[in-house]
Protein backbone atom coordinates (compact mmCIF):
# COMPACT_ATOMS: atom_id res chain seq x y z
CA UNK A 1 0.00 0.00 0.00
CA UNK A 2 1.39 3.54 -1.20
CA UNK A 3 1.93 5.37 1.96
CA UNK A 4 0.34 8.56 2.27
CA UNK A 5 1.75 11.81 3.36
CA UNK A 6 -0.24 14.88 4.96
CA UNK A 7 1.25 16.68 2.22
CA UNK A 8 -0.48 14.93 -0.58
CA UNK A 9 -4.15 14.96 1.54
CA UNK A 10 -3.38 18.71 1.97
CA UNK A 11 -2.99 19.20 -2.21
CA UNK A 12 -6.30 17.25 -2.86
CA UNK A 13 -8.05 18.97 0.05
CA UNK A 14 -7.04 22.25 -1.40
CA UNK A 15 -8.20 21.36 -4.90
CA UNK A 16 -11.54 19.68 -3.96
CA UNK A 17 -12.43 21.33 -0.58
CA UNK A 18 -13.60 17.52 0.65
CA UNK A 19 -12.96 16.69 4.08
CA UNK A 20 -9.29 15.42 5.52
CA UNK A 21 -10.30 11.92 6.21
CA UNK A 22 -12.73 11.66 2.96
CA UNK A 23 -9.10 13.02 1.03
CA UNK A 24 -6.83 10.68 3.01
CA UNK A 25 -9.18 7.41 2.72
CA UNK A 26 -9.51 8.67 -1.65
CA UNK A 27 -5.95 8.62 -1.25
CA UNK A 28 -5.30 5.30 -0.16
CA UNK A 29 -8.10 3.65 -2.69
CA UNK A 30 -5.95 5.55 -5.64
CA UNK A 31 -2.51 4.34 -4.20
CA UNK A 32 -1.57 7.30 -3.63
CA UNK A 33 -2.20 8.94 -7.35
CA UNK A 34 -4.13 12.15 -6.81
CA UNK A 35 -5.87 12.54 -10.21
CA UNK A 36 -7.46 8.64 -9.48
CA UNK A 37 -8.48 10.24 -5.55
CA UNK A 38 -9.90 13.40 -7.33
CA UNK A 39 -12.05 11.37 -9.84
CA UNK A 40 -13.01 8.95 -6.66
CA UNK A 41 -14.22 11.90 -4.66
CA UNK A 42 -16.12 13.12 -7.48
CA UNK A 43 -18.19 9.60 -8.12
CA UNK A 44 -18.89 9.78 -4.50
CA UNK A 45 -20.20 13.37 -4.73
CA UNK A 46 -18.05 14.95 -2.24
CA UNK A 47 -15.54 17.03 -4.54
CA UNK A 48 -18.99 18.27 -5.71
CA UNK A 49 -20.35 19.53 -2.30
CA UNK A 50 -17.26 20.69 -1.34
CA UNK A 51 -17.52 23.30 -3.96
CA UNK A 52 -20.77 24.44 -2.43
CA UNK A 53 -18.07 25.15 0.82
CA UNK A 54 -17.73 28.62 -0.89
CA UNK A 55 -20.64 29.55 -1.24
CA UNK A 56 -22.68 32.19 1.10
CA UNK A 57 -24.96 30.31 3.63
CA UNK A 58 -26.76 32.67 5.49
CA UNK A 59 -30.12 31.07 5.91
CA UNK A 60 -30.96 27.99 8.34
CA UNK A 61 -32.15 27.41 11.85
CA UNK A 62 -31.88 27.47 15.17
CA UNK A 63 -32.54 23.97 16.82
CA UNK A 64 -33.33 23.00 20.33
CA UNK A 65 -32.32 19.74 21.66
CA UNK A 66 -33.73 18.91 25.45
CA UNK A 67 -32.29 15.22 26.57
CA UNK A 68 -34.91 13.84 28.77
CA UNK A 69 -33.68 10.08 29.82
CA UNK A 70 -36.35 9.81 32.59
CA UNK A 71 -39.94 10.40 31.13
CA UNK A 72 -41.90 12.65 33.77
CA UNK A 73 -38.84 14.29 35.06
CA UNK A 74 -37.21 18.25 33.47
CA UNK A 75 -34.30 17.54 31.09
CA UNK A 76 -30.89 18.36 32.82
CA UNK A 77 -28.89 18.76 29.53
CA UNK A 78 -29.30 21.14 26.59
CA UNK A 79 -28.00 21.99 23.46
CA UNK A 80 -28.95 24.97 21.34
CA UNK A 81 -27.53 25.10 17.81
CA UNK A 82 -27.19 27.16 14.45
CA UNK A 83 -27.10 25.07 11.22
CA UNK A 84 -26.74 27.06 8.22
CA UNK A 85 -27.52 26.72 4.51
CA UNK A 86 -28.29 28.75 1.08
CA UNK A 87 -31.85 29.17 0.92
CA UNK A 88 -35.38 28.73 2.93
CA UNK A 89 -36.50 26.67 0.81
CA UNK A 90 -33.93 23.65 2.43
CA UNK A 91 -33.80 25.26 6.13
CA UNK A 92 -37.94 24.18 5.62
CA UNK A 93 -37.17 20.27 4.93
CA UNK A 94 -37.31 17.75 7.09
CA UNK A 95 -33.99 16.86 5.84
CA UNK A 96 -32.28 19.69 7.37
CA UNK A 97 -34.20 19.65 10.96
CA UNK A 98 -33.61 15.88 11.19
CA UNK A 99 -29.46 17.04 10.35
CA UNK A 100 -30.17 19.67 13.09
CA UNK A 101 -31.21 17.21 15.13
CA UNK A 102 -28.58 14.59 14.60
CA UNK A 103 -25.99 17.09 15.67
CA UNK A 104 -27.21 18.45 18.01
CA UNK A 105 -27.70 15.07 20.05
CA UNK A 106 -24.39 14.20 19.25
CA UNK A 107 -23.09 17.44 20.77
CA UNK A 108 -24.72 16.47 23.78
CA UNK A 109 -23.19 13.21 24.26
CA UNK A 110 -19.88 14.20 23.00
CA UNK A 111 -19.43 17.98 24.26
CA UNK A 112 -16.81 18.92 22.29
CA UNK A 113 -14.89 22.19 22.72
CA UNK A 114 -14.57 23.60 19.32
CA UNK A 115 -16.54 23.46 16.11
CA UNK A 116 -12.87 23.36 13.87
CA UNK A 117 -9.31 22.53 14.32
CA UNK A 118 -8.53 25.80 13.33
CA UNK A 119 -10.62 27.62 16.27
CA UNK A 120 -8.03 25.61 19.08
CA UNK A 121 -6.45 28.09 20.68
CA UNK A 122 -2.51 27.98 20.11
CA UNK A 123 -1.40 27.86 23.41
CA UNK A 124 -3.59 24.95 23.69
CA UNK A 125 -1.96 22.66 20.78
CA UNK A 126 1.91 23.99 22.39
CA UNK A 127 0.96 23.11 26.16
CA UNK A 128 -0.67 19.83 24.67
CA UNK A 129 2.14 18.76 22.23
CA UNK A 130 4.49 19.77 25.69
CA UNK A 131 3.01 17.13 27.56
CA UNK A 132 3.24 14.45 24.66
CA UNK A 133 6.68 14.99 24.02
CA UNK A 134 7.53 15.24 27.50
CA UNK A 135 5.26 11.46 28.42
CA UNK A 136 7.30 10.00 25.55
CA UNK A 137 11.04 11.07 26.78
CA UNK A 138 9.87 10.03 29.78
CA UNK A 139 8.53 6.57 28.51
CA UNK A 140 12.36 5.93 27.00
CA UNK A 141 11.27 6.59 23.20
CA UNK A 142 14.20 7.76 21.11
CA UNK A 143 14.13 11.25 20.27
CA UNK A 144 13.83 10.89 16.58
CA UNK A 145 9.93 9.45 16.72
CA UNK A 146 8.58 11.61 19.29
CA UNK A 147 7.72 14.62 16.52
CA UNK A 148 5.34 11.11 15.41
CA UNK A 149 4.28 10.82 18.60
CA UNK A 150 3.37 14.30 19.12
CA UNK A 151 1.25 14.09 15.70
CA UNK A 152 -0.69 11.38 16.55
CA UNK A 153 -1.89 12.10 19.87
CA UNK A 154 -2.57 15.40 18.64
CA UNK A 155 -4.82 14.00 16.36
CA UNK A 156 -6.48 12.01 18.86
CA UNK A 157 -6.77 15.39 20.67
CA UNK A 158 -8.64 16.81 17.91
CA UNK A 159 -10.86 13.68 17.39
CA UNK A 160 -11.84 14.24 21.19
CA UNK A 161 -12.46 17.57 21.75
CA UNK A 162 -13.07 19.18 17.66
CA UNK A 163 -16.76 18.81 16.92
CA UNK A 164 -16.18 18.02 12.49
CA UNK A 165 -13.50 15.82 14.17
CA UNK A 166 -15.16 13.35 16.00
CA UNK A 167 -16.91 10.18 15.06
CA UNK A 168 -20.49 10.66 15.01
CA UNK A 169 -21.98 9.15 17.74
CA UNK A 170 -24.65 7.31 15.63
CA UNK A 171 -22.29 6.14 13.12
CA UNK A 172 -19.12 5.56 13.98
CA UNK A 173 -17.66 5.16 10.51
CA UNK A 174 -17.90 8.91 9.44
CA UNK A 175 -17.05 11.79 11.03
CA UNK A 176 -19.44 14.98 12.00
CA UNK A 177 -17.14 16.46 8.69
CA UNK A 178 -18.42 13.51 6.43
CA UNK A 179 -22.17 13.64 8.14
CA UNK A 180 -21.61 17.46 6.92
CA UNK A 181 -20.46 17.04 3.39
CA UNK A 182 -23.13 14.18 2.69
CA UNK A 183 -25.71 16.53 3.49
CA UNK A 184 -24.57 19.22 0.85
CA UNK A 185 -23.96 16.63 -1.55
CA UNK A 186 -27.48 15.67 -1.32
CA UNK A 187 -29.19 18.83 -0.06
CA UNK A 188 -27.44 20.52 -3.28
CA UNK A 189 -26.63 23.60 -1.12
CA UNK A 190 -23.68 24.82 1.19
CA UNK A 191 -24.53 23.67 4.55
CA UNK A 192 -22.54 24.72 7.78
CA UNK A 193 -22.20 24.37 11.57
CA UNK A 194 -22.09 28.04 12.77
CA UNK A 195 -22.67 28.32 16.61
CA UNK A 196 -23.31 25.70 19.48
CA UNK A 197 -23.90 25.93 23.08
CA UNK A 198 -24.16 23.07 25.05
CA UNK A 199 -25.85 23.42 28.83
CA UNK A 200 -25.73 20.66 31.85
CA UNK A 201 -27.54 21.27 35.08
CA UNK A 202 -24.87 21.43 37.64
CA UNK A 203 -22.34 21.83 34.99
CA UNK A 204 -21.40 25.57 35.48
CA UNK A 205 -19.64 25.22 31.96
CA UNK A 206 -20.94 26.36 28.34
CA UNK A 207 -19.36 24.85 25.49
Amino acid sequence: MAEISAKDVKTLRDSTGAGMMDCKKALSEAGGDLEAAKRILREKGLADAAKRSGRSASEGIVYAYMHQPTPGYPPKLGVLIELNCETDFVAKTEQFERLAKDVAMHISFADPLWTMRDEVPQNVIEEESSIYAQQAKESGKPEQVIDKIVAGKLEAFYKDNVLMDQEWIQDKSKTIQQLIDEAKSSMGENVSIGRFMRIRVGEGKVG
